[in-house]
């Protein structure tokens, strides 16, 4: 399908290479299943992995190719969403609730990101042209919030180019400076939008905090039918418990 710009609200997914378009077949599938009506786009070069979304696009809505892949083709993409509404999530992502209400804080916010996790090693403490305060660290962009407004999009093109120009494997390092200097206006969201450990899973009470959004590496590795007990048991062993507490809701 052609990208169109008739969709309000959607998620967007940008893959390459069949490992990584699968694994967005199986994120958007859940998506379809926890968020029914909310549309779903690709950007992927599927059209060289066997893949007839020509004829089947399901489970997205809006297929597009990429012509030209690399390794980091999403900051290449972002700016160009169907969407007047977006939230970009990775493919090792697994969407465990209906999260549409996450699109309620662009009434007020340009764009709303998580932290990044183990935020103290040195990768994520890299500066590009700018020393910044260690309060302000990097961001996840694997859950990505924002809006199509000419700030944003101008945001995002500026970014593509900074990834390819700064030399930097990851595109964090540049997202987080130009966040810095940028004037929109920015919000963290909660750590259940982007659940980086699946410790989390087992050690929030529900008064604390329920998993949203689980982004983890196992939704790469086809590690995702992981036998749950079997999990718990070398978990609460390593930890000296011998029997697990009650879980929020299993994955």
């Amino acid at each position: 399908m052609m990208m169109t710009k008739e969709f309000e609200r959607g998620v967007l997914f940008i893959a390459t290479g069949k490992k990584y378009i699968n694994a967005a077949i199986r994120a958007a599938s859940m998506v379809k299943k926890n968020c029914p009506g909310l549309p779903i786009a690709l950007f992927g070069d599927w059209q060289n992995h066997g893949f007839a979304f020509q004829v089947n696009p399901y489970p997205f809505d809006i297929v597009e190719k990429i012509d030209n892949p690399h390794r980091r083709s999403k900051v290449d993409f972002l700016f160009q969403t169907p969407f007047d509404q977006t939230l970009y999530l990775d493919t090792d992502t697994n969407v465990v609730e209906d999260i549409s209400g996450i699109f309620e804080l662009l009434e007020r916010f340009d764009v709303a990101v998580g932290h990044a996790m183990r935020r103290n090693i040195a990768n994520r403490l890299t500066s590009w042209r700018t020393k910044l305060p260690k309060a302000f660290p990097q961001f996840n962009s694997g859950v990505f919030l924002y809006k199509n407004t000419p700030a944003v999009l101008s945001f995002l093109q500026k970014w593509s180019d900074a990834f390819h120009s700064a030399g930097f494997e990851q595109d964090q390092v540049a997202l987080r400076e130009l966040l810095w200097l940028s004037e929109l206006r920015l919000t963290v969201l909660p750590p259940e939008y982007n659940v980086r450990y699946e410790k989390y899973r087992w050690f929030w009470s529900k008064t604390e905090a329920v998993p949203k959004i689980f982004h983890l590496q196992k939704y790469h590795d086809n590690m995702f039918k992981v036998h749950t007990k079997a999990l718990l048991r070398n978990l609460f062993a390593k930890l000296g418990i011998n029997k697990p507490p009650k879980r929020n809701k299993p994955i």
